[in-house]
């Protein structure tokens, strides 16, 4: 791949001499961050499936193909968006306008999706949704690249991880005690989501870049040039991202169909499985917590981030091989708990492992869209390969959900794998 020409970008100043960010600050991004994953992933997570359930019962891999495709479609997108924030001239800065526009498309979208009379419009409603809620999270992260220092890398990694682990967990009880509505288990999560970004956006003050020097046009082939970059020139950049995309891939086949998984594991109807996930999940709780804030915070105390991707990635393996051979509710536990613990510390080093080795601070919206590629491709590819994955042996109407789970144990190792023995500028 060809070293992409210069964006000649807004300028934006460079790790080493970034301030600390002041624990207020942090908070609220934080909240925000908690906000955008308790709208955009409690509908991954249950609310579509609910909907898919109602509109074409018995149909589960229709879930996967509208996920996949909405995933798609921003990935084809999101590396534009991250040019476009960089080089944004506005009042409220460069990526404040991202959450905004990003707030109102998903609300509205979850709206949409909620009173769909079909399957095609609930498709339609999902890319819409997605693309909001994924720009507002991209621009969290952007922020994140902007001006958090190497030193509190791990510790807000941490935080990150946490809140978008236990968002959807908290996002999925609130709308249990409200399953009876379709219409409230879509936007109640997304009110929630809408109003923390609000506010962040108001008390997250950034610069404004109206009067900053206008750069050349940006041409055809610069635009061509963002969605790749140049492993040989970036290898440490080059291996994480590669890492990344195997573990998110594993989890992703471990994850899509969680609803149903658990429905025919309990032998319970789908619309009853909310309870289950959310008891399920409060005790995901704990292990996100001591995974995200624990991991961060003692890779920031060591100075070691490989060693922590790769422990992430093992306890990934182990609530794996768990859950692909649980029938019971608290053989279910007990593996998600321990992949909660594992995503949780793989997200949350593995984060600051980015802002370690991007390529360009300046260029901080295009290259985290590229990273964005090794978490949304998985998310594209994993919801449109599983559903034959789990068709391989399956027997009457039950799936083979145990292939798929050790399949997603075998594609998180390697990722780990990949991080701890090929990333060199990082310990």
């Amino acid at each position: 791949m060809a070293t992409p020409p210069s964006l000649e970008p807004l300028d934006a100043p460079e790790s080493d001499n970034l301030p600390r960010a002041r624990a207020s600050y942090i908070f609220w991004m934080m909240a925000a961050n908690f906000g955008i994953s308790m709208a955009f992933v409690v509908p991954l997570s249950f609310s579509l499936a609910v909907r898919i359930d109602e509109l074409v019962p018995g149909r589960e891999e229709v879930l996967g193909y509208v996920t996949g495709t909405a995933q798609t479609i921003y990935l084809v997108l999101s590396p534009l968006l991250g040019v476009w924030s960089d080089r944004t001239r506005s009042r409220l800065g460069r990526r404040r306008p991202f959450m905004l526009a990003g707030l109102a498309l998903g609300l509205a979208a979850l709206a949409g999706i909620a009173v769909a009379p079909n399957v095609l419009l609930v498709g339609a409603g999902w890319i819409v949704a997605m693309l909001g809620w994924a720009t507002a999270a991209q621009a969290i992260l952007n922020v994140q690249a902007d001006r958090i220092p190497e030193e509190q890398r791990g510790k807000i990694g941490g935080f990150t991880g946490l809140t978008g682990q236990i968002a959807p967990i908290i996002g999925i009880g609130i709308t249990s005690a409200v399953a009876g509505s379709t219409f409230l288990v879509f936007v109640l999560p997304g009110l929630v989501g809408a109003v923390l970004l609000a506010v962040f956006i108001v008390v997250g003050r950034e610069a404004g870049t109206r009067g900053a020097v206008r750069s050349a046009p940006v041409s055809v082939r610069t635009l061509a040039a963002s969605y790749v970059f140049n492993p040989r020139k970036y290898p440490d950049f080059g291996w994480n991202w590669l890492g990344r995309l195997m573990f998110f891939l594993g989890l992703y086949f471990n994850t899509t169909f969680t609803t149903f998984f658990y429905a025919q594991r309990l032998d319970l109807p789908v619309r009853e499985v909310a309870g289950t996930v959310a008891i399920i999940g409060v005790a995901g709780v704990v292990a996100a917590a001591l995974g995200a804030v624990g991991g961060g915070y003692l890779s920031d105390k060591l100075r070691r981030r490989r060693l922590f991707a790769l422990i992430g990635a093992l306890f990934f393996v182990a609530g794996g091989i768990v859950e692909a051979f649980a029938h019971t509710f608290v053989t279910l536990m007990i593996g998600s708990v321990l992949m909660q613990l594992a995503i949780a510390f793989f997200s949350a080093v593995d984060q600051a492992i980015v802002l370690a080795v991007l390529p360009s601070r300046e260029e901080a919206g295009r290259y985290m869209a590229v990273v964005a590629f090794a978490h949304k491709l998985p998310s594209a590819i994993a919801p449109l390969i599983a559903p034959f994955v789990i068709g391989i042996g399956a027997s009457g109407g039950d799936k083979n959900y145990t292939l798929l789970y050790l399949a997603g144990a075998a594609l998180a190792l390697i990722g780990g794998l990949l991080v701890f023995t090929r990333v060199k500028a990082v310990r």
